[in-house]
């Protein structure tokens, strides 16, 4: 049922639907089916061409994972790869397991990406993941998180954003409501969702979490009103691995694959799979929905080219064995596996290259960096610095914290090829320079602090070096169980920095972070000289900071978060334990999250969000803004067409399991084992349909009204269009050919809207006593509301002020824009 207007008033600024005292997620139905329009005709159309030959069996075939450690089905063949956030996590329509695909890279995390402000790079880092996963025989990569899409696409593999929506901690992650009102998700949690729908993603993954109560893997108020209705998406949905909760309600609600498939590992029965073929039998899931799944998994295999550029699967995910067992969780198949391709090309280029564009210069005093390699005793300090003894793929999915961190734990991660740490190359700098360095000994103990302030007492530039980690919630660290429990370095790190500072008056911090740690007590220190931010940098860490540490390249990496005084100056926390059955977290910041909560609540932080130095310096002039001829904002009208459903369902007897195949053991099959309805799905559990309820409209093929707010992919095509050309001078005033980051801000003006909005960023190479003309354009979105009575987006009568600097605080032109009629 769609929301009514009474529901939809219900939507204000301040707070999310309640029912009774709780956050509610309004019925939507029924699930919109695809199109094909915009640049999804091509692929639709073939889509379509396919599906239309399906048996329904071979449809459902299409839509369920074949259980977690068992090989795809014939026709299934769709496999999936997960990247979260650094390389080859190679996945047979399964997951959760010692993924131990090799010859394949570790590339900088995302995070790191996110901190060069650099879109080509992002671009380079997502085409060569596309490539590959594409020739490990990959046809999905479970990843981005909203970066990167048209890479990994333009390299024929198809990408997923992830994970839809509110999914911002890892504890409680499956029990644990995101209680978000209208507003906050449209200017906010939405907004990148948008950005991948319009850049063309084939898939989008729910998150495990309850969005306003309601899981968001069956929430149709999100799939099918948010995503397919209002951003047009044309690409199929997922669950993450073991997300689902339901079998009818979620078909209906919109998802459209289920991964792994089975309900847990080694079950044997799933929510879909024979229980699906069932319901779409006895009409509980209407023919039209089954085909529109199809239709949106086909669709988007077509549209990144996947049937011209698939390559054999020719690795196992579980196993690093040339032979061992294709069904690997019941020992069935035994067969070769691994072929061993190597897919590294020259990637660990680039690898480095983002390494090193994306290092963050906090502190630089006097020119303490770039060092010369002149230094008379270079010392390294903190374990940080150093190796795993045991190896950098020692610990099953990155969960450790041991030697140098260049990666965070997970489900996601990568099997090293190598890894160049610090010491390494630091070693081989100083070694070319004919210099040396310490033997590191027990300096690379961090609880050692005599061994570290003997070390830095003798040294004449005291490199200190230490780590914060995180990562997935199925492995906890030192009670780090997903989520960091603090905001402090690990492993005695702050204390290690401190007593090296003490000792030693030229002391360069390195940090390996996931995000922002406190650094009050020792950041303004005297004797420390200089601090860098090194994020997740993957396998050619030590090189690309060596670059930066002797000068090879200028530091041009913005902070892409805003680093606070203490834990408190973050505002609203995650909650770690609760007593309900499913906890209620609150999102009462709204849109103010980051730098904006800071500037909202008057609160200087140590360093701001955008923020990082140069070996360079750079000015700012003549802001200059250019009216643009643009459309009206048009609201979009119209019916779509009628669902269209391909080929006659037919009777139970019609999808009998196949005789004289023999089954493999926990293996999901589309196929029914009886005629009889109450025995036709094989599965005790589950074998009835869950018709008991069905939501009003929920089966109605019916032409349905367009969106106003949609009608293209990622939303109205009119937000899109380009109001405002903007242009300001960028000059670099020093003395080295270095990057700068102009970054454009808007005040919407509003009482309720943010001090500043990010809006408009790019990364320029400047060579010094020179300048350029930096142009970007200001659309209609940059510029817009979500009005929850309207249910569109609006441009308020608030004067509007664009700003264009060097961070969010350091603005330095503004102007005012013109109004918009």
């Amino acid at each position: 049922m769609k929301a009514s207007w009474n529901e939809i008033l219900l939507f204000t600024a301040a707070s999310a639907i309640c029912v009774n005292g709780e956050a509610y997620s309004p019925p939507f139905y029924p699930s919109p089916w695809a199109s094909g329009q915009a640049d999804w005709a091509e692929a639709h159309r073939k889509a379509v061409a396919f599906v239309s030959k399906l048996t329904l069996a071979e449809k459902v075939n299409l839509t369920t994972g074949t259980g977690c450690d068992h090989f795809p089905q014939i026709l299934q063949g769709l496999n999936l790869a997960k990247n979260y956030p650094a390389g080859e996590k190679i996945v047979v329509l399964e997951e959760l397991g010692p993924f131990q695909a090799t010859n394949n890279s570790a590339f900088p995390a995302g995070v790191n990406v996110a901190s060069t402000w650099d879109r080509r790079l992002a671009y380079q880092r997502g085409q060569a993941m596309g490539a590959e996963h594409r020739d490990k025989g990959v046809d999905i990569q479970l990843g981005p998180v909203a970066e990167t899409i048209k890479g990994i696409q333009d390299s024929g593999v198809i990408a997923v954003a992830k994970h839809f929506i509110g999914y911002e901690q890892e504890n409680l992650r499956d029990t644990i409501s995101s209680n978000i009102d209208d507003k906050t998700l449209h200017e906010l949690y939405l907004w990148p969702f948008a950005d991948a729908v319009r850049a063309g993603v084939g898939s989008v993954m729910c998150a495990y979490n309850l969005v306003n109560n309601s899981y968001a893997s069956q929430n149709s108020y999100l799939i099918n009103k948010l995503l397919k209705d209002e951003l047009g998406f044309q690409g199929f949905v997922m669950s993450d691995w073991s997300g689902q909760h339901t079998g009818v309600a979620s078909a209906l609600a919109g998802l459209d694959m289920t991964m792994p498939g089975d309900l847990y590992t080694g079950s044997g029965s799933s929510f879909w799979g024979s229980n699906l073929t069932v319901s779409v039998v006895n009409g509980t899931v209407p023919e039209w929905r089954i085909d529109d799944m199809a239709i949106r998994i086909m669709s988007a295999f077509y549209k990144v080219g996947r049937d011209k550029a698939q390559v054999p699967v020719n690795f196992d995910a579980w196993t690093t064995d040339e032979y061992s067992y294709l069904h690997y969780l019941v020992s069935e198949g035994y067969q070769q596996v691994n072929s061993y391709v190597d897919v590294e090309g020259n990637h660990k280029e680039l690898i480095r290259k983002i390494g090193s564009s994306s290092i963050v210069l906090l502190k630089n005093v006097n020119n303490a960096l770039p060092l010369t390699g002149s230094e008379e005793f270079t010392a390294i300090i903190g374990e940080d610095a150093t190796a795993n003894p045991n190896g950098p793929n020692s610990c099953v999915d990155r969960g450790c914290d041991i030697g140098t961190l260049a990666m965070g734990w997970g489900s996601g991660t990568a099997e090293f090829p190598y890894l160049i740490t610090p010491e390494q190359a630091i070693q081989n700098t100083l070694t070319k320079k004919g210099r040396t360095t310490n033997d590191y000994g027990s300096a690379a103990n961090n609880y050692d602090l005599s061994s570290v302030e003997s070390l830095a007492a003798k040294a004449s530039v005291a490199l200190v070096f230490a780590n914060a980690d995180s990562g997935e919630a199925y492995i906890t660290i030192d009670g780090n169980a997903g989520d960091r429990k603090n905001l402090t370095l690990w492993q005695n790190g702050d204390v290690v920095i401190q007593a090296a500072a003490a000792n030693c008056k030229n002391t360069i911090v390195v940090l390996h972070t996931v995000g922002p740690v406190v650094v009050t007590d020792w950041y303004d220190h005297p004797n420390i000289t200089a601090i860098l931010w090194a994020g997740l940098p993957g396998q050619e860490s030590g090189n690309g900071l060596v670059d930066v540490l002797y000068g090879a390249v200028s530091p041009g990496g913005k902070s892409p978060f805003t680093w606070g005084k203490d834990r408190a100056s973050y505002g609203a926390s995650i909650i770690t334990e609760s007593s309900e059955a499913i906890a209620q977290e609150d999102f009462s910041e709204g849109i103010f999250i980051d730098y904006r909560w800071f500037d909202k609540q008057g609160e200087d932080p140590i360093y701001e969000f955008g923020f990082g130095l140069s070996y360079s310096d750079f000015s700012y002039s003549d802001l200059n803004i250019k009216t643009l001829h643009a459309s009206p904002y048009v609201p979009t009208a119209g019916k779509t067409m009628a669902a269209p459903s391909f080929g006659e369902v037919g009777t139970y007897s019609d999808y009998s399991f196949p005789s004289g195949l023999v089954p493999v053991w926990d293996y999901i099959y589309s196929w029914v084992t009886s005629a009889d309805p109450e025995r036709a799905s094989g599965d005790p559990d589950y074998g009835l349909p869950n018709s008991a309820y069905l939501p009003v409209d929920a089966n109605d093929g019916s032409a349905q009204p367009l969106n106003p707010a949609g009608g293209s992919p990622g939303g109205n095509e009119g937000l899109y269009e380009a109001l405002f050309q903007v242009s300001a001078t960028i000059a670099n005033t020093g003395t080295v050919l270095a990057d700068e980051v102009p970054q454009l801000y808007i005040s919407l003006g509003g009482p309720d809207d943010p001090r500043v909005v990010l809006r408009g960023f790019d990364r320029l190479t400047i060579a010094p006593g020179k300048q350029t003309t930096w142009t970007t354009t200001i659309t209609r979105r940059d510029i817009s509301n979500w009005d929850p009575i309207s249910q569109n987006w609006v441009v308020s009568n608030y004067p509007k002020t664009v700003h264009v600097g060097s961070s969010s605080r350091n603005l330095f032109l503004n102007a005012t824009l013109p109004a918009v009629q």
